[in-house]
């Protein structure tokens, strides 16, 4: 335990005890959850100083969990978020990470393509969008000035991938993965949840396909298999995690089975020796009581058929947290608003709070206000 943190109340205490992911031993098991910001330097969408000072802030979690990152332009979805794919992009990665090793904290990189939850403004050559069917997802994108009508406007219809494709996004994410580790990550994390390109492939409610990745569960998981497959080949296994969502996401998709689809997913991630598997239940995205019942019953199933490390995610208050790590339900727990807004989160649970609330409208975009300038719990005591 740390010796710099108060004294942590028992029904609090599980939260603080060390854990193995991988082949790493972390010092808690307060992870802080990806958070896209959206405040990437464009047109290289590089990391800057800004984002060293933001990460090594937080550099107390367990495990930090980087904001979604982009594979190629064509994974790109949103206005202002970063890549793993050039030079530029892992030389200003390296600031990042060295900070937060330099505050004694871990970071994994989240790897990501949104598929369909796109515009063609940042798609090369403005061309569709893609997905594992043709498909117009619900909503808005949000393209900032990429776009004069912008900064949201309604998703265009995503083409569906030719398997030529699918071998050049399965390329994609190898290379994302090994520029992971020359940008000097601690590991990756896949992300397969939200509603994103893999979980287009595995959902019934996009995925129209009849053709080896289409139609059967076990057709609808090769995508996740390939991309991991592929990973494994790039890096450790030990060095990779897994983020799957079984409901929610933006974009409106869903399954018709999602019990039997993720527990299925989370089974075909066994045996391979993954870091982890990083299961978010409902939340934000539209989660009610009904779905959440539902989603932690799935998500329950998903911790049996997985045979790593289990990280879950969702809105979980510190108590709800330490009660799943407590009775064995999870590993450890990833928090989002509550880093955002409380950079040493560790510190304020084991203390009891305060806690300080996030400012919703600096969520995306924008530079250090409500990015940096959180104030620390012995910060915040001063001006009470």
């Amino acid at each position: 335990m740390n010796a710099s943190l108060p004294p942590v109340p028992t029904h609090l205490a599980s939260l603080f005890t060390p854990v193995r992911i991988g082949d790493l031993t972390l010092p808690n098991r307060i992870f802080m959850a990806p958070l896209t910001r959206s405040r990437s330097l464009a047109p290289g969408h590089v990391q800057t100083p800004l984002h060293a000072l933001y990460y090594a802030q937080r550099a107390t979690a367990g495990l930090i969990v980087s904001e979604a990152t982009q594979i190629s332009a064509q994974g790109q979805g949103y206005a202002w978020t970063p890549g793993i794919f050039t030079r530029e992009q892992v030389e200003s990665w390296q600031g990042v990470t060295d900070a937060v090793h330099n505050a004694g904290g871990h970071i994994f990189n989240q790897i990501w393509h949104v598929g369909a939850i796109s515009h063609n403004v940042f798609q090369p050559a403005g061309h569709a969008p893609v997905s594992s069917s043709a498909w117009t997802p619900a909503g808005q994108a949000f393209v900032g000035d990429y776009h004069p009508a912008g900064p949201l406007v309604p998703h265009p219809q995503a083409r569906a991938l030719t398997r030529d494709d699918i071998r050049a996004i399965v390329r994609d994410y190898a290379h994302a993965a090994e520029m992971a580790r020359q940008a000097h990550f601690d590991g990756i994390e896949l992300h397969a949840a939200n509603g994103y390109l893999i979980d287009q492939f595995l959902r019934d409610s996009v995925n129209t396909r009849d053709d080896a990745y289409g139609g059967s569960i076990p057709n609808r998981l090769r995508l996740l298999n390939d991309v991991v497959d592929a990973l494994c080949a790039a890096l450790p296994s030990a060095r990779i995690g897994v983020r799957l969502t079984p409901m929610g996401g933006p974009g409106g998709s869903w399954d018709s089975d999602p019990e039997t689809v993720y527990v299925a997913a989370a089974r075909a991630l066994s045996g391979r020796g993954l870091a982890y598997l990083h299961v978010v239940r409902p939340n934000g995205h539209g989660g009610n009581a009904a779905d959440l019942e539902r989603g932690n019953r799935i998500v329950a199933g998903m911790r049996a058929a997985f045979d790593g490390a289990f990280i879950v995610n969702g809105e979980f208050t510190p108590e709800a947290a330490a009660e799943w790590v407590s009775g064995g339900r999870a590993d450890a727990v990833a928090f989002g608003r509550l880093f955002i807004a409380n950079p040493d989160l560790p510190a304020r649970i084991a203390a009891g709070g305060p806690y300080t609330a996030p400012d919703r409208d600096s969520f995306y975009g924008g530079s250090r206000a409500g990015y940096t300038d959180y104030p620390t719990l012995h910060k915040t005591r001063d001006a009470l």
